[in-house]
């Protein structure tokens, strides 16, 4: 043990002699193996923060936990065929549907009814085209996790009695009350006052789309004003490991209540947090998939050139070899040297192509705002890659410098 210990350790010590012994151009041959591993690592950190940044937007959007019953509704890209079959097929749902859900799906924790449109609101000269105002139920407040940064959310009470209330989306309070508290106030909406009950906090865009321009109204106020097209059913599970037997539940629920038999198709839709983020993370690593492996061909692009540099070394210290192989150094010993040289230049890149890539990613959060995460699976693929490269790199040399005959490498003095 002592014995291997000590060959190893030679060669390691006269390898580093010989990296330092020529700083600048191991620095110049590990430039292909630092960008190499720089670009894995920021394209993996760009993936990650992506699928985290999309992850968190659905969350914001729909809460946790949560799915959603519709007259049209899928997690994937409809067909013109499948949209047209869901179309003569479903129902067009009810209040009577949401009741009986609400009433019958044991393991729901909450059930809830929203409703959409679009519509231009206008007041005092101000105009704000293209708000969407939601009809709700009290609880929607809880199934989609808003925060309400300034008053309340529309109340049970309200929803019974088709109040004229409303919440405003931060957008809208910024236009129409940009300097005042808006709670109190009227705005009106397709000619009607509504009462600012509450402000919603602001939480951004999601794929382009503003989701401050919303306004909220009790969901019976909204069927007076806008019709009962497009009522949707919400629901919320209790806890994430209950979250797809609740929505069998719902399903079933549904099913109950339109009197489906069993090998009959769901006349309604179902949507669900879970199967987006399912597609989220399959759409980030299909784009992992692709592009990761375009910035591997960088660090084999390197490794030609720390190959190509260790052949020189080995041309360089010919003499060298044949010395070692005059005093007793073996063929393995000799190989083992050139061998551990090419895997430290490669490590030794791999490192400062971390430090790289750490700092880019440090910029780029600072200046874009946007949160990319460093993940150690693409620590240890740049890692592993630029160390097996530089090992294979080396092969080839390290056999030349192997196989040399000491009496003609003595006889070389350049």
């Amino acid at each position: 043990m002592r014995y291997l210990y000590s060959v190893y350790s030679d060669a390691a010590r006269i390898a580093m002699q010989s990296i330092l012994a020529h700083k600048l151009r191991a620095f110049l041959t590990l430039i292909g193996i630092i960008i190499g591993v720089a670009a894995v690592v920021v394209v993996g950190a760009s993936v990650s923060g992506l699928n985290t940044y999309v992850t968190d937007r659905v969350a914001k959007l729909l809460g946790a936990n949560h799915f959603m019953i519709a007259r049209i509704a899928s997690s994937k890209q409809l067909s013109d065929d499948e949209f047209e079959q869901m179309n003569r097929r479903n129902k067009r749902l009810n209040w009577d549907d949401y009741e009986w859900v609400k009433e019958h799906c044991a393991a729901c924790s909450e059930v809830g009814v929203e409703i959409g449109n679009q519509t231009d609101l206008k007041q005092d000269g101000i105009e704000f085209p293209g708000a969407i105002v939601f009809g709700v139920t009290s609880n929607m407040l809880e199934i989609e996790d808003k925060t309400i940064v300034d008053g309340r959310f529309i109340s049970p009470d309200e929803v019974t009695r088709s109040a004229l209330v409303c919440v405003l989306g931060g957008d809208i309070k910024e236009k129409f009350f940009p300097n005042g508290d808006a709670i109190g106030r009227t705005l009106k909406v397709r000619g009607l006052p509504m009462r600012v009950v509450g402000v919603e906090e602001k939480r951004g865009a999601f794929f382009g789309d503003s989701l401050d321009r919303h306004i909220y109204i009790p969901a019976t106020t909204h069927l007076q004003i806008f019709g009962r097209n497009g009522l949707q059913i919400h629901g919320k599970a209790p806890a994430r490991e209950n979250f797809q037997p609740t929505i069998e539940d719902a399903r079933l629920t549904m099913r109950n209540k339109h009197r489906l038999k069993g090998n009959e198709e769901d006349d309604f839709g179902l949507v669900n947090v879970e199967e987006l983020n399912n597609q989220i993370d399959q759409f980030t690593g299909s784009i992992a998939a692709v592009v990761v492996p375009i910035t591997l061909i960088t660090l084999v692009v390197g490794g030609i050139v720390v190959m190509n540099i260790m052949l020189v070394s080995v041309t360089e210290r010919t003499f060298e070899i044949g010395l070692r192989k005059a005093v007793g150094a073996t063929r393995k010993q000799i190989l083992m040297q050139f061998l551990i040289e090419s895997g430290m230049l490669c490590a030794f890149g791999g490192v400062m192509g971390l430090l790289v890539a750490w700092g880019v990613v440090t910029l780029i959060t600072a200046l874009a705002g946007i949160t990319m995460t460093i993940t150690i699976g693409y620590i240890l693929l740049a890692i592993i890659v630029s160390s097996v490269i530089g090992i294979v790199s080396g092969i080839y040399p390290a056999f030349k410098a192997a196989r040399l005959d000491p009496i003609i490498a003595l006889t070389k003095t350049t």
